[in-house]
């Protein structure tokens, strides 16, 4: 029985490596990467030098068989996706599947996530926090299902691209604009943003701007962690 590990990667800085993911690089066989470009700069970086596999989303589950059957050979298997941990709004989760169907061990090593990330430093987050991912790029599904999570009360956190972040916080603050929002932009990396405020100043923030770039992950507070904020601030 051989091992399929699931490495958590850094978002960004690539000092945010742990010594274990490093050390499983070293030590398997075989590295898959959803993409393995990415994935080779990160080794090259640690001059880590390991035979390469393609396991991407579009192809995860054709080249989870290929991998497999490396683990049937007694081969043990590293999976990266580009950045993070994989499984979370990345590919792994059907790969990790397999191998466990397979009767192959299936052990995690942990990582950095923007979604752990940015909620450690939201300032609020409850007892249930809701991880969406990302929404529905068509506005009528987006505005829908966010309907559907604001009204719940608990805490969000979404991804969104830099092409449609504007929209989102848009469709946030149409639906309640005072609702309290943290938006991270390229965390961990060097040009690393976080700020907070109503779902309308944030709005107003990004729509001002003449150009967006970087990825995002968005926290939007619960109604119970918005209103425990109010309460704190008038003490």
């Amino acid at each position: 029985m051989s091992t399929l590990y699931i490495v958590g990667t850094p978002i960004g800085n690539l000092g945010d490596i742990t010594f274990r993911a490093i050390e499983t690089f070293k030590n398997v066989d075989v590295i898959a990467a959803e993409d393995t470009r990415h994935t080779l700069q990160l080794l090259n970086h640690f001059e880590i030098h390991k035979p390469l596999i393609s396991c991407r989303s579009q192809n995860e589950a054709i080249a989870g068989q290929k991998i497999i059957k490396l683990l049937d050979e007694g081969q043990s298997v590293a999976y990266a996706s580009d950045a993070g941990t994989p499984g979370i709004s990345d590919p792994g989760a059907v790969l990790a599947g397999l191998a466990r169907e397979s009767g192959h061990n299936v052990v995690p090593i942990p990582g950095p996530s923007a979604f752990a990330t940015l909620v450690s430093v939201a300032g609020a987050g409850g007892k249930t926090l809701i991880f969406e991912g990302f929404l529905s790029p068509k506005p009528g599904r987006r505005r829908s299902r966010l309907r559907e999570l604001l009204a719940t009360g608990d805490a969000v956190v979404l991804y969104e691209s830099p092409f449609r972040i504007v929209k989102l916080l848009t469709d946030i603050a149409d639906i309640d604009s005072t609702r309290r929002v943290v938006v991270g932009r390229e965390l961990t990396k060097m040009h690393e943003e976080i700020i907070g405020g109503t779902a309308e100043e944030m709005r107003d923030e990004f729509s001002s701007r003449s150009k967006v770039l970087g990825e995002f992950a968005v926290f939007i507070s619960g109604n119970k962690n918005a209103q425990l904020s109010e309460d704190n601030a008038d003490n």
